[in-house]
């Protein structure tokens, strides 16, 4: 979910030495307008097994809210959900200046 703390996550994660990656790119997602609702993001199927399928000298965490990364799940050690108020999480999203 948008304004959950993801990304703050990730950056703490990152400044600690592991790796990580943000899936919030045209990098690792690409729209799908065929999809229910008039379209979504969905991860890039074929760059994200890559990526699990690589060696990592540190552990690998990736931040992601897509509907099918659960394609995915059996290729992790651990899947974390974060999660806050909605009072919390659209003052968040409100108030962030680095992901429109």
């Amino acid at each position: 979910m948008s304004g959950s703390g993801k990304s703050s996550a990730l950056a703490q994660l990152g400044r600690r030495g592991f790796q990580v990656v943000d899936t919030d790119s045209t990098e690792w997602s690409e729209w799908h307008p065929e999809a229910e609702d008039g379209g979504e993001w969905l991860w890039r199927e074929d760059r994200m097994a890559e990526l699990l399928r690589a060696e990592h000298e540190a552990a690998l965490f990736v931040s992601s809210c897509m509907s099918n990364q659960g394609r995915f799940y059996d290729r992790f050690d651990a899947v974390v959900l974060l999660s806050a108020s909605a009072d919390v999480i659209l003052e968040r999203v409100d108030a962030r200046r680095t992901n429109d």
